[in-house]
């Protein structure tokens, strides 16, 4: 056997050896993150509407924050549970927009509103409720959809002004993030 046949041989039977390591299945799905996200507490923010907001009870809120109180400071971080349904949907760029379109129309007829959580999105339905997880910082937001855009390419969505201050997007402009779709 010469020298270049026994090398194909041997590169095939380790390539057989390593992919029977690792199943491919495991390579296409990522799991879903099964770990607590935290909010950062905003001027205004009480206990009652932020575990509304994320669709958890307020003594549910308070054992897994360890409060003894209902009393919030801007800034504090609030730990909650991945939301339940919640289904990966799309990796990109984020962006935000805000003060210069406040009061102008959105797409979906709406006012729009830079202190709202809501977004822009190229083709979502008006009214989907996403949470957005910046990747970095591991930071997260849920907004309504409510108007079309972005219109830069390479971005996938656009925050209004609120909903990129929660997770510091108003600071750096842009970010990777991860889009969850929730029921």
């Amino acid at each position: 056997m010469n020298v270049p046949k026994l090398v194909k041989v041997f590169t095939i039977a380790l390539v057989a050896i390593l992919s029977g390591c690792t199943p491919r299945s495991q390579w296409l799905q990522a799991p879903e993150p099964t770990r607590q996200l935290f909010h950062r507490v905003r001027p205004g923010d009480t206990l009652y509407r932020v575990a509304r907001y994320f669709g958890v009870s307020v003594p549910a809120l308070r054992a897994a924050n360890g409060l003894s109180s209902d009393t919030l400071h801007p800034g504090q971080r609030l730990f909650y549970p991945w939301p339940k349904g919640a289904k990966r949907y799309q990796q990109g760029v984020a962006s935000w927009y805000g003060p210069g379109f406040a009061g102008r129309r959105t797409a979906s007829g709406e006012v729009f509103d830079p202190k709202a959580l809501t977004a822009a999105h190229p083709r979502l339905p008006f009214g989907s409720r996403v949470l957005v997880l910046r990747i970095d910082t591991q930071e997260t937001v849920i907004v309504r959809i409510n108007d079309r855009g972005p219109f830069t390419k390479g971005r996938i969505i656009d925050l209004a002004l609120a909903a990129a201050r929660a997770i510091g997007l108003d600071r750096d402009g842009t970010a990777e993030v991860i889009l969850y779709r929730l029921p």
